[in-house]
């Protein structure tokens, strides 16, 4: 799955305190957490009969969203965030998960792959640093008028998501390890030190 990032923390729509959207499960490999304990969490601090009130639906299925679904021996319904994963699933776009990190004020980067063979450090590091250079390189054009066109605007957000995607990528391979064997390489090559 993809992980969501938000650009600064602060307040999101309706007044909900959005901080770092990084999935920390992903990083961690841990369980994640289901759409239904995530919305019996934020039912704990927002209240079900404003939800209900303001989308107009039942408190009784509001509170049905904060249950395990009926097919996991729960009573709960269908909710908002599993069809929003059964539309990523179907349409395979992400754009309608950038669309809702932009509604939460972040954005949104898909994960890269993982390689099965390990990243070579220097190559990795180089790369990260030529996105970089490559984003600089867009922003000079783009702003060497002293105006950034919208069309501008654009090519500079689509070079800084390239780069947090290279970035990321990088990133995740030092978490999972992938430059142990270079530094296992690197450490038996060096001299030993004397006491």
């Amino acid at each position: 799955m993809a992980r969501i990032q938000q650009v600064h923390s602060g307040r999101a729509p309706g007044g909900v305190t959005v901080s770092d959207c990084v999935d920390p499960g992903a990083m961690h490999h841990a369980v994640r957490m289901q759409s239904h304990e995530l919305l019996k969490e934020v039912l704990k601090k927002t209240s079900a009969k404003q939800i209900s009130a303001e989308l107009g639906l039942s408190l009784s299925l509001i509170y049905k969203w904060a249950e395990p679904p009926v097919d996991e021996t729960g009573s709960g319904a269908n909710n908002p965030l599993d069809r929003i994963e059964q539309l990523l699933k179907i349409t395979h776009d992400e754009r309608i998960a950038q669309w809702v990190c932009e509604r939460a004020g972040g954005f949104f980067i898909n994960n890269p792959k993982a390689k099965a063979q390990p990243y070579q450090l220097i190559p990795s590091t180089n790369s990260i640093v030529q996105e970089f250079a490559d984003m600089l390189g867009v922003i000079a054009v783009a702003a060497a008028d002293n105006a950034i066109t919208p069309a501008e605007a654009k090519a500079i957000r689509r070079r800084w998501e390239d780069l947090k995607s290279v970035t990321e990528g990088f990133v995740r391979q030092c978490e999972e390890g992938n430059f142990a064997e270079l530094k296992q390489a690197v450490a038996k090559s060096a001299p030993a030190k004397s006491e």
